[in-house]
């Protein structure tokens, strides 16, 4: 059994004076903080639940080592939410973030501790790669075109999911976790599409390029062959914390608990945190019962984020209500909610009356004022303004054109096009445009370049001593090699040249740096026996799709004298916290949100059974996540015809709603 810790009213002190400037942690969280066994924290939206987590995790760095070499495993499920966790406790717990201690992704925690180790037992060396991109190009690359063309036209927009869900299982194509035979209609498995889509995985599978799915398939088998593995794990980490458990996908669920619930026989204190009702993570909209309620589950119900009346009206879409459940808003702001009531007319003029009505309040309300302002030690708005919307274009050119059928882009120019900071891209111009310019440092820009270096290499074939891919450390590894063998200060030279690209990429000459090392590659190339053929299109092609200037400008903005907007879909303002929220109704599936929703916005909470629609579950979790992103301001856009036909009775509740005609 773990070591027994007692945490005492003295550690919650020494937390709050870190985390809380001043404030205090309520019964409810004292509750949490000091329970250090195995349990469920339901938490609503604003409530903190990544503070009371810091909070346990900052007392318990002060209880540091454990008994018998045990650690701490800290799992959440993006990048920004960990590195969240590093900024705001890492300097204060130096034990914790170093071994036996592990804090990550779930993606890197299977990667790490089960995928990579069984790769390596099996083939003697460790994967390349483990990534979607960088598998998909060479899928791609290495599958013969006349048949990716079929399967392209098969699985339209679904083909790269399509390629990324599969593995081999007896020369079978089967789903990458369950091992499950997929069966594609009308598609045999003696076919030269079939058995080269076999042949194209099991040749990436040996030669190490992985997918995030690839991996899952490993880890599973990993703990297959070796059960007393599922031990070991549980003695290395004694407290297991899983943070947004709510966006684990299916497969990753239930490494987590196979390995550290473990039919209730775990080594190990497994508590999972996050809300069940946000959870939309991917795109995905999950009702499927993937997260079973422990037997002791505790709730945080009350949210510093929302006032009284938002979160009087956000806990009427709440799907998953355990014994207790309640959205408590314990912000005092006391702004009414606004409808924003359209004609087909005057629906460009919805988000002008939104910046309008922002205007009016700040200058009425001094807190919604100073809110507004302001701003992180990036310069970036703490407590952003959004404009958000479920459904956000039109496919086709007849729902584009049918004014009965509205989405994000009938209430204002918008791009779902907007850049996100990859490891590779379409060409040589794009590694030097979008390195990630949040670091302020010359390795991301060098990094980049040698990112595209490894691309070209890619390309044109050219591969390791042991016919592997290079990577970074091998390319500079080959480059040393080449320089000491023929005695020569190439890698010098070559170190000089991406120290130079990187400053004159910082000073803004880019285009300089590009014809540099188009006119570099063939000196290049040399180093591997290699020269210009494949690669040359990814070299010359210059296109960058829609492109902005990333120094300055946010895709999708509104700047109206001092008030800034961005325009954005539901699933990307999860997790936010914004100052000011228009929620615009949209489109889907026959109806919209307002329709299939008004008994929740009339304030009746939503109640769930077999007899309600999946259309209704679906926009419920939208609209709970979307409208519940605001301190202050909440406004939701509703077509007058609707609002005419469904809400009249708001018009007498003026203590809470006011109904804005948009002219």
């Amino acid at each position: 059994m773990p070591q027994e810790i007692s945490i005492t009213d003295d550690d919650i002190l020494y937390a709050e004076k870190i985390l809380l400037n001043g404030s205090n942690f309520d019964d409810e969280r004292r509750l949490f903080i000091k329970d250090l066994g195995t349990l469920d924290l339901q938490a609503v939206h604003g409530s903190g639940k990544t503070t009371v987590l810091l909070a346990k995790l900052l007392i318990l760095e002060r209880k540091l080592p454990l008994d018998n070499g045990c650690g701490i495993l800290v799992i959440s499920h993006t990048n920004a939410a960990v590195d969240e966790i590093k900024i705001r406790i890492q300097k204060y717990c130096p034990k914790l973030f170093s071994y036996p201690n592990f804090i990550g992704t779930i993606q890197s925690f299977v990667d790490g501790f089960l995928a990579i180790p069984y790769y390596a037992q099996w083939k003697k060396h460790k994967p390349v790669r483990i990534d979607n991109d960088i598998f998909n190009e060479q899928f791609n690359h290495k599958y013969p075109i006349k048949y990716r063309s079929g399967l392209e036209h098969r699985f339209g927009n679904r083909y790269s999911s399509f390629i990324e869900e599969f593995t081999i299982v007896d020369q079978t194509i089967s789903h990458f976790y369950t091992k499950e035979p997929i069966i594609i209609p009308n598609l045999g498995v003696t076919t030269p599409t079939y058995v080269n889509l076999v042949k194209t995985k099991k040749e990436l599978l040996n030669t190490g390029i992985l997918n995030f799915n690839d991996a899952y398939t490993f880890a599973k088998s990993y703990l297959e062959k070796h059960p007393q593995l599922k031990n070991l794990l549980q003695r290395r980490f004694s407290y297991v914390f899983i943070d947004e458990m709510q966006d684990m996908d299916i497969h990753q669920y239930n490494i987590l608990e196979n390995i550290f619930y473990d039919n209730a026989n775990s080594k190990s204190r497994y508590q999972r945190i996050g809300d069940k009702n946000q959870a939309i993570f991917n795109g995905d909209i999950r009702f499927h019962n993937i997260w079973v309620d422990r037997t002791k589950l505790l709730t945080l119900n009350g949210s510093h984020r929302l006032s009284a009346n938002i979160s009087d009206l956000v806990n009427c879409f709440a799907l998953h209500r355990p014994d207790g459940f309640n959205v408590i808003g314990l912000n005092r702001c006391n702004i009414k909610l606004y409808i924003l009531k359209y004609s087909n007319e005057t629906i460009k003029n919805v988000i002008p009356e939104f910046i309008n009505l922002i205007k009016r309040i700040k200058d009425q309300n001094i807190d919604f004022a100073n809110i507004i302002k302001e701003k992180n030690d990036n310069g970036k708005y703490k407590y952003p303004i959004k404009v958000i919307a479920w459904n956000t274009i039109w496919k086709t050119e007849e729902d584009n054109n049918d004014v009965d059928k509205i989405r994000l882009a009938d209430y204002i120019d918008f791009s779902s096009q907007i850049h996100k900071i990859n490891i590779d891209y379409p060409n040589l111009k794009s590694y030097l445009v979008f390195y990630d310019r949040k670091k302020h440092t010359l390795n991301v820009i060098r990094t980049s370049i040698l990112n595209a270096l490894l691309r070209i290499l890619r390309l044109e074939n050219s591969t390791d001593s042991k016919s592997r891919n290079y990577t970074r450390n091998t390319l500079i590894n080959k480059i040393k090699e080449y320089s000491e063998v023929n005695n020569i200060q190439f890698q010098e030279q070559f170190s000089l040249n991406l120290y130079n690209w990187s400053i004159d990429i910082v000073k803004g000459r880019t285009s300089t740096v590009l014809e540099n090392i188009k006119t570099y590659i063939p000196t290049f190339l040399k180093v591997f026996n290699t020269q210009i053929v494949n690669s040359k299109n990814f070299i010359e092609s210059e296109d960058l799709g829609e492109v902005i200037d990333l120094e300055t400008e946010t895709p999708n903005t509104i700047k109206d004298e001092d008030v800034e907007i961005e325009i954005s879909n539901v699933h990307a303002s999860k997790g936010q916290t914004h100052s000011a929220t228009l929620y615009l109704e949209s489109y889907y599936y026959r109806s919209y949100e307002s329709e299939r929703l008004s008994p929740q916005f009339l304030g009746n909470p939503i109640v769930v059974n077999n007899n309600l629609g999946v259309r209704i579950k679906e926009s419920a979790r939208m609209a709970y996540v979307g409208l519940s992103r605001p301190t202050h301001l909440l406004c939701i856009a509703i077509h007058e015809d609707r609002f005419n036909r469904l809400f009249g009775e708001l018009n007498n509740q003026n203590d809470k709603w006011e109904i804005i005609n948009v002219q």
